[in-house]
């Protein structure tokens, strides 16, 4: 029997990841009663106290045991949490030292969507790569920089230490832990009767580049203010050094330094960011969207799209800009 423990974070959480964690493994046991085989997991809510949790002022989870119960697990599930980063990091580190403890008695540990921000905290991520909320990315790239942020994965699987990207992505990082601790026959099973999709690897499709402001550089503020407002014209590093009196090599380190991107970069991701809103909103055909972002070069622009997005530009057409269903 695999006893795996869901964390009952103090303050706000995603109620949707407890209860779907809870239920996907009880459900496993279900399916296997029904095949004549013994349930696989003990599934317990683990919270610092017994004291039930109230979530967004209605849904209240009661813990059945707390980090002082000293039962050891198998896997540690840290479900999504909200608000303010260190401030939850501040409330919940009642849960750190028992995480490492655990993990060291041989427990393995996945943290959910934004979870990843207490696994992180714990020290356990360090040296290792892991995934979040695509939106919460240069917040965690700010708070952990010793931590190689994969921002664009579903899942990652670091000798036992797991993650999942943003929102409902959790799911896949579940059913992928039943297929590791059962078999493929028994996600296929799991991955029918909740209805999610296999084989999602990336979060790309989904992300939105909204710039990274959440600097004090103002030299670099302007150089993106142009940039987001020109991404159409062509012009030059050397150019955007002069025009706001820096040194190019000033310019380029400070402008990694704030916002994680080289300039280079950061105009791609304007661009790119252009194009997606073309191709979701607009009927013109792809090469009229590649020109209005300032590409002449139809190969560098697919290349480029489908390493930003994950998808080719039909693709990536394809699934945003089609009527609802129902009309079809």
């Amino acid at each position: 029997m695999k006893r795996i423990a869901i964390l009952v974070p103090q303050g706000a959480a995603a109620l949707g990841c407890i209860e779907g964690a809870y239920k996907l493994f009880t459900k496993t046991n279900d399916f296997l009663l029904a095949m004549d085989k013994r349930p696989l997991f003990s599934v317990h809510l683990v919270g610092l106290t017994l004291t039930p949790q109230e979530y967004d002022g209605l849904f209240t989870v009661a813990p059945d045991l707390s980090v002082n119960d000293h039962l050891q697990m198998d896997l540690v599930i840290i479900p999504a949490v909200n608000g303010e980063m260190n401030t939850v990091i501040d409330v919940n580190r009642g849960f750190f030292a028992w995480m490492v403890q655990q993990h060291a008695g041989g427990a393995e540990v996945a943290s959910l969507c934004v979870g990843t921000f207490l696994l992180a905290a714990t020290g356990l991520l360090e040296g290792k790569k892991c995934a979040t909320h695509w939106v919460a990315a240069d917040t965690f790239r700010q708070m952990f920089p010793g931590i190689q942020l994969v921002s664009e994965k579903i899942i990652t699987d670091e000798e036992g230490i797991y993650s999942s990207g943003g929102a409902n992505s959790f799911w896949n990082l579940l059913i992928y832990l039943v297929e590791k601790y059962t078999d493929r026959e028994m996600a296929i099973l799991c991955s029918k009767y909740f209805e999610i999709e296999m084989g999602r690897y990336s979060q790309s499709p989904f992300i939105m580049f909204t710039g990274q402001r959440g600097h004090q550089d103002e030299s670099v503020k302007l150089a993106q203010d142009f940039i987001e407002q020109n991404f159409q014209e062509k012009f030059t590093i050397d150019q955007l050094a002069v025009m706001f009196a820096v040194g190019k090599r000033s310019l380029e380190r400070r402008f990694k330094k704030a916002t994680g991107n080289t300039v280079s970069e950061y105009i791609q991701r304007v661009k790119m960011e252009a194009a997606k809103k073309g191709m979701e909103t607009s009927r013109k055909n792809i090469s009229e969207i590649m020109y209005e972002v300032g590409y002449s070069d139809t190969k560098s622009f697919r290349t480029i799209f489908k390493r930003t997005t994950g998808l080719s530009p039909v693709a990536y057409r394809n699934r945003y800009n089609k009527p609802p269903a129902f009309y079809l």
